[in-house]
């Protein structure tokens, strides 16, 4: 069989200016899935005032880990790519990569797969939890894209892979050289999401009518917050962190009706109840981007000293790591088969 692997993550503006940073804005909140509002409302929110006035200052923060190559991110799953590529270099299997919003896009590249006719494709999103916001928009589009194709090959499409041994492994390994015991407490930040599109998953549309923060089940196995607990106790357990050194929390809200409890609140109390030194994993972020890099370890960093810490450490994303790609190889060679 003649297989196509296409791996998609979040994106990225094309440059660290406000245009191309306000392009970014409009197609990423424009999506229906990011901001769950009425098609009216949410373009007059995005296009008349989210995209104008953020541009500005989010074009500043991209600067800060813009290199002389580009976007880290992309960088980063460019390499990915490449090294995953070469574990199937041998075989008929071929490696794409795509972002979901900005370059290379997601039309273009599922165009240049219709043309290489593959018996199958498999998809994998780079999200580890799955959320209707991240891995739903991304599969509802490729989905979307392949439908207009004169010939439909067989499709598999990984929708969450927080359990998956190898990726747990590659989260372990990123620890490596970290001694653990010298941080008088250790963050788990995930990217936060609005409460209402976590209570979706379930029939009574209530997260909270379900024990989300201590227990993963069939009925909570795609809700968010629930991935996001079960995958900090795995971390926890592999590292032998026990139940009270470690705190989940939820990063880069945009209001108050996001999911608890809020990174920098959660900071400044640990700050202000005399913790010094704090770890911050971020296992949601498989590539270091501007949430981690910027918001995490400058910007938390900064706030944890204002109120009285002294140093807090960013535990670096996968990204390239040997490891990280042990672990993508294993996951799609078990869909290969």
């Amino acid at each position: 069989m003649k297989i196509g692997i296409l791996i998609i993550n979040l994106g990225t503006p094309d440059a660290p200016t406000p245009s191309a940073v306000g392009r970014y804005l409009r197609e990423f909140l424009g999506d229906k899935r990011v901001i769950d509002i009425p098609w009216l409302g949410r373009k007059i929110l995005v296009n008349g005032i989210i995209a104008p006035t953020r541009k500005y200052k989010s074009s500043k923060e991209y600067k800060k880990v813009w290199t002389a190559d580009g976007s880290p991110l992309l960088l980063y799953t460019q390499e990915l790519a490449k090294k995953l590529g070469e574990r199937f270099q041998n075989e008929d299997i071929h490696v794409e990569m795509a972002m979901r919003y900005g370059s290379p896009s997601m039309a273009s590249v599922l165009q240049k797969m219709e043309t290489d006719r593959y018996d199958k494709v498999i998809v994998l999103p780079l999200y580890p939890q799955y959320a209707s916001a991240s891995t739903g928009s991304t599969l509802e589009e490729t989905f979307r894209l392949i439908s207009k194709w004169y010939v439909i090959p067989e499709i598999v499409a990984i929708s969450q892979f927080w359990d998956h041994p190898g990726y747990l492994s590659a989260l372990e390994n990123s620890a490596n050289g970290i001694d653990l015991k010298a941080y008088d407490h250790i963050l788990m930040s995930y990217h936060g999401l609005p409460e209402r599109q976590v209570d979706k998953v379930y029939e009574d549309k209530m997260c909270s009518n379900h024990a989300c923060e201590t227990e993963i089940n069939e009925e909570n196995r795609f809700c968010y917050v629930a991935t996001c607990y079960a995958t900090s106790r795995a971390i926890a357990s592999r590292l032998g962190i026990n139940e009270d050194e470690y705190t989940v929390c939820f990063q880069s809200r945009l209001d108050q009706k996001w999911v608890r409890p809020f990174s920098d609140e959660v900071i400044v109390e640990m700050a202000k109840a005399g913790k010094k030194k704090l770890l911050v994993f971020s296992p949601a972020f498989v590539a270091d981007c501007l949430e981690t890099i910027v918001e995490i370890g400058e910007g938390y960093l900064e706030l944890f000293q204002e109120n009285g810490g002294e140093d807090l450490k960013l535990v670096p994303s996968l990204n390239t790591s040997s490891i990280w790609v042990d672990a993508l190889e294993q996951m799609l060679r078990e869909r290969i088969k």
